[in-house]
């Protein structure tokens, strides 16, 4: 196995061990600290701690829909989508280390999110809430966390990517 496997190889076993680990353990903390309690604020009320079961997705979208449509869309769908990532991730194995982790961190936090709806009926725990005054986010978790970051990551990595090669087929000309 080359030296650029290798490196590969840890740093996948690294983000996915880190990131999944970091989101079940602070779940299994907010779950035995927070279940039941009112919602605990910090930082002058920048952050808050509010322990809730979503049955939904991203801000709870899709937690009204029955529990079927909800298993089909949330846990079957996104093994699928996990799939891809993984996929892309195995077949592309020498893309840009930035991308790599980008993609590494999605399929993370997407494992991280699917395991609580495999192991908890369907549900994810959120705990976290972040705003100033009454511009706050929605509750949710260090999965999430993984998941949008890495996502608005890779959108400004293409979208770089996109620009400097406009530039590059500008100078040809």
């Amino acid at each position: 196995m080359s030296n650029f496997a290798k490196a590969r190889l840890l740093l996948a076993g690294a983000v996915l061990t880190g990131c999944i680990g970091c989101d079940q353990t602070t779940k299994y903390i907010a779950t035995s600290t927070l279940q039941g309690e009112l919602p605990r604020s910090y930082l002058a009320d920048t952050i808050r701690l509010h322990y809730v079961q979503n049955p939904g997705g991203f801000l709870g979208a899709g937690g009204s829909l029955s529990p079927r449509l909800r298993f089909w869309l949330f846990t079957v769908m996104n093994c699928s989508l996990l799939g891809g990532v993984g996929f892309v991730l195995v077949k592309h194995w020498s893309m840009k280390r930035s991308t790599f982790l980008l993609l590494l961190l999605i399929l993370a936090g997407g494992i991280g999110n699917l395991i609580d709806r495999v192991l908890y009926d369907g549900l994810v725990t959120d705990f976290l809430n972040v705003g100033v005054g009454p511009l706050r986010t929605g509750i949710f978790n260090v999965a999430d966390m993984a998941v949008m970051g890495s996502s608005i990551g890779l959108l400004l990595l293409f979208r770089e990517e996109k620009h400097f090669a406009a530039q590059e087929e500008a100078a040809g000309d």
